[in-house]
C-alpha cells in the first residue's frame, strides 16, 4: 500500500478530507517521486550484480553455509531468494511505505527460515551484504532513503 493510499484511507474511514499535516505528507511524496523512481531502477538494473556481489561478501563472511556447500540447487534458492528481497524493496521504496515488505516479505519468515534449518543469522549477514553492495551504487542522498529497509528486513530476522 502506498502512502497515498494509506492517506487516503485514514481520512475516508473517519468520513473527512485530508488534514493539512496529511497533504504535506503527499506533497513531498509526490517530490521525491523522481528519487523513488531512480532508486527502484538502480536496483533492478542491477539485481544479478548486487547478488552475486553480496554471496562472495557473504561467503568471505561466513564460508561454512549451505548457500555455499558446493549445492548448486541450495545457492540458486538463496540467491532467488536474495533478488526477491531486492524487489520488495524497490516495491516499498515506489510506494514510500514499508507495508510491500511486511505484507509480502516479512510475516512468517522467521518460521521458514527456521522449518528450513537455514540460519536466521546466516540471512542477517546475507542482507548485511546486499545492502553494502545496493548502497555502494547509489548517491549519499538515496542510500539514506533506501537503508531504512533493508534494516527493515534485518530487524524482521533478528
Amino acid at each position: 500500500m502506498s502512502v497515498v493510499t494509506e492517506l487516503i484511507l485514514s481520512a475516508d474511514s473517519e468520513s473527512r478530507y485530508p488534514a493539512p499535516k496529511e497533504l504535506r505528507v503527499f506533497t513531498d511524496f509526490l517530490k521525491s517521486g523522481e528519487q523513488r523512481i531512480r532508486i527502484a531502477k538502480t536496483l533492478a538494473d542491477n539485481e544479478q550484480r548486487i547478488v552475486q556481489n553480496a554471496c562472495m561478501k557473504f561467503w568471505e563472511r561466513c564460508p561454512n553455509t549451505p548457500s555455499n556447500s558446493g549445492n548448486e540447487r541450495k545457492t540458486a534458492s538463496c540467491q532467488r531468494d536474495q533478488g526477491w528481497y531486492i524487489r520488495l524493496i524497490a516495491y516499498s521504496i515506489l510506494a514510500g511505505s514499508e507495508k510491500p515488505l511486511e505484507e509480502i516479505g516479512t510475516i512468517g519468515i522467521k518460521e521458514m527460515y527456521n522449518n528450513l534449518e537455514i540460519p536466521l543469522r546466516n540471512w542477517v549477514e546475507a542482507m548485511r551484504c546486499i545492502k553494502e553492495e545496493a548502497m555502494s551504487l547509489m548517491n549519499e542522498e538515496d542510500t539514506q532513503e533506501v537503508a531504512p529497509y533493508f534494516d527493515y528486513i534485518i530487524r524482521a530476522l533478528s
